[in-house]
């Protein structure tokens, strides 16, 4: 499918700021018509061809740059049961791209050019989201340590101490990432989202963006989703006992209680910068705006700023012997 404006023709997408459909060619909102696409081999809008891969549920021309939606992988079982807009434009993601990476001084000097930051294409990323609840206890015993000196006899005393813990974590919409393509510490590292702003899915929000479908089932991923929430009830369970000099328990368990598991679209704003041969990624929250990634390094601007600091310090020598000169 396609949203074509009734206006002028041209491809109408979802703006962010906005937070409307809107016609980038002739300025309309909300003057969409949606159109029935042409399978997944063919733009919808030209007809050229396209590469929907094994997973792409939304992809953009190679000619024409149009955004085409496939119905067959947003219906049924592919339905996406919540989706988060994008709160972010483009324009907005560049910034933060330039407001985090602006002080990397040994970058390249086209890495955050207009050029390449152009490429940068905002993506639905497919997620489970799951509902569980982790019941943690604990027993062990625990002791504080107290050292003072009387005279010339420092004093030790340890004091031991029962410590007991129960506790239970509701864990709503714990996010795992449901596409192979995507690094899971890359996207772990995406959250958090503020899932307080997902809505029911609707295919207007993918218009004017790339997207995939998932690549692995809510069973499948359950594993992992299980592995971070235990990980993190852990974490919360021994802040409990902070304030001991050691701990060595007797009893630790958490077990986890499973809810539902929803199926989502989330937005991450893609930016590739090939240097070299080889690929440098950097992802924004298209949310939150947090930038995740590692920037390529310049041999020769390093070289660069080195020979203008051993210049600055050559003069500031020779102007320092000059006045001691004069003195």
């Amino acid at each position: 499918m396609i949203y074509k404006c009734k206006s002028c023709g041209g491809n109408v997408v979802y703006d962010p700021e906005r937070k409307r459909m809107h016609c980038p060619y002739c300025d309309g909102v909300d003057t969409q018509e949606r159109e029935p696409g042409s399978g997944m081999e063919t733009c919808s809008n030209c007809g050229a061809p396209v590469d929907a891969g094994d997973y792409r549920c939304a992809v953009k021309c190679e000619y024409c740059g149009h955004y085409t939606i496939f119905e067959e992988r947003v219906e049924g079982k592919y339905k996406p049961g919540r989706i988060l807009p994008f709160r972010l434009g483009k324009k907005a993601a560049t910034a933060r791209m330039e407001e985090e990476c602006g002080r990397k001084l040994f970058a390249p000097e086209s890495f955050l050019s207009e050029s390449t930051l152009e490429k940068m294409e905002g993506s639905y990323i497919p997620f489970w989201l799951y509902d569980m609840t982790a019941d943690c206890s604990y027993s062990g015993t625990g002791t504080r340590i107290r050292v003072w000196t009387s005279g010339d006899t420092e004093y030790t005393e340890t004091s031991y101490y029962q410590v007991n813990r129960q506790m239970e974590v509701d864990y709503e919409k714990m996010p795992v990432d449901a596409s192979i393509e995507m690094d899971d510490q890359i996207m772990d590292l995406m959250e958090p989202y503020q899932y307080e702003e997902l809505t029911g899915f609707s295919p207007e929000y993918m218009s004017g963006f790339l997207a995939e479908t998932y690549n692995h089932s809510a069973q499948e991923l359950s594993p992992r989703a299980e592995d971070k929430a235990r990980e993190s009830a852990k974490t919360m369970l021994h802040q409990t006992m902070e304030g001991y000099s050691t701990l060595v328990p007797s009893r630790e368990d958490i077990s986890l209680r499973k809810g539902e598991a929803c199926y989502a679209l989330l937005p991450v704003w893609w930016y590739r910068y090939q240097y070299k041969g080889e690929d440098y990624d950097f992802f924004v929250n298209g949310q939150t705006g947090k930038v995740v990634g590692c920037a390529p390094v310049s041999k020769a601007r390093i070289a660069a700023y080195g020979g203008t600091f051993f210049a600055c310090l050559s003069a500031i020598l020779l102007l320092v012997r000059a006045i001691l000169e004069v003195f």
